[in-house]
């Protein structure tokens, strides 16, 4: 595994292909796979489903619903930049993947999930000025706001994905070849390396420094509702208002709760790459499957146009049973 062919470029030692090791030792890890497999039918008719919603549905086009555009499109790019690689290297045993394939994986793995959580921020950022500035809200949140910040966000994100990704190409990986971890993940990958990784290791810190940025902007944001909520006396105001943001924190809990749980007790801990492989691999694959169903398939808007069509084709279908 570890003495594959390798071709010299300069002074960088580049292998042909990295063998991407997985879960090792658990029995039945084989039916875990097919689990996730599970996982990512469910998102991807799920978003699929969302994204259709939204394109079809006149009503939906607001600008609160660009950044759940986003979102979905984040979680679909996501579930299929993961997930299918996941079932042919470890379903079919083909854990061997080329130098450029494994650079490709990584970039878009980390370019879906970070679109996600830039999107989760827009909309604990909508339901921040939904609550506390009411009368402000459609001056603020606009087309025109929603598409730029959206539009800058996704250059900005090739750009800062890009850069950690091609500083990979640097590296030279003279010794092992075998990557810790179910895809081309960027920390066990770059540690392999046989010469200088400080350039990698400080983009690394730095990419996992602006990751925990995202759910301290949401927990600001939600301190200032919170606060906002307090000054209202009546509770069944409070409680209205509250519920709009109860699948917003859902989303946020299932997105962040499995990595934050991961950091945690790795630095208590020993953390085992098992587990670390089995955190990690629920946190990006669970959320592209729960977010088109607590969001976005259950707000008032999306149940309308569901029950819209049902009914439509249910008097279409008595129509032509009485003509038959």
């Amino acid at each position: 595994m570890g003495t594959l062919n390798i071709n010299v470029n300069s002074s960088v030692v580049r292998p042909e292909y990295f063998f991407i090791v997985g879960l090792t030792g658990l029995p039945y890890s084989l039916y875990y796979y097919i689990f996730l497999f599970c996982i990512y039918i469910i998102a991807v008719i799920g978003n699929s489903a969302v994204l259709l919603i939204i394109a079809f549905d006149r009503s939906l086009h607001s600008p609160k619903y660009i950044a759940v555009l986003n979102l979905a499109l984040a979680d679909f790019g996501q579930a299929n930049a993961l997930i299918p690689s996941t079932m042919k290297t470890f379903l079919f045993g083909s854990q061997y993947i080329s130098y450029s394939a494994c650079l490709a994986n990584m970039f878009f793995v980390y370019f879906f999930n970070t679109i996600q959580c830039f999107s989760l921020v827009v909309l604990a950022f909508d339901r921040f000025v939904a609550i506390c500035i009411p009368l402000r809200y459609h001056s603020i949140v606009t087309y025109r706001v929603m598409s730029s910040v959206f539009s800058v966000f996704w250059m900005l994100n090739t750009f800062l994905v890009g850069l950690p990704v091609s500083a990979i190409t640097r590296l030279s990986f003279c010794n092992s070849t075998v990557i810790q971890s179910f895809f081309c993940d960027h920390g066990p990958m770059y540690k392999m390396a046989c010469n200088d990784q400080s350039i990698n290791s400080f983009l690394a810190k730095l990419i996992t420094a602006s990751y925990f940025a995202a759910p301290m902007i949401i927990f600001l944001s939600y301190l200032c509702i919170f606060f906002a909520l307090s000054k209202i006396t009546s509770w069944e105001e409070r409680i209205k208002a509250l519920k709009t943001c109860v699948s917003h924190l859902l989303l946020v809990g299932v997105s962040y709760i499995p990595i934050i749980f991961m950091y945690i007790t790795a630095i208590m801990l020993s953390l085992s790459p098992n587990a670390r492989i089995i955190s990690s691999s629920l946190s990006y694959a669970a959320s592209p499957m729960l977010n088109p169903i607590i969001y976005v398939l259950n707000t008032a808007e999306v149940k309308n146009f569901i029950r819209t069509v049902f009914k439509k084709k249910s008097t279409s279908i008595a129509h032509g049973s009485l003509y038959a």
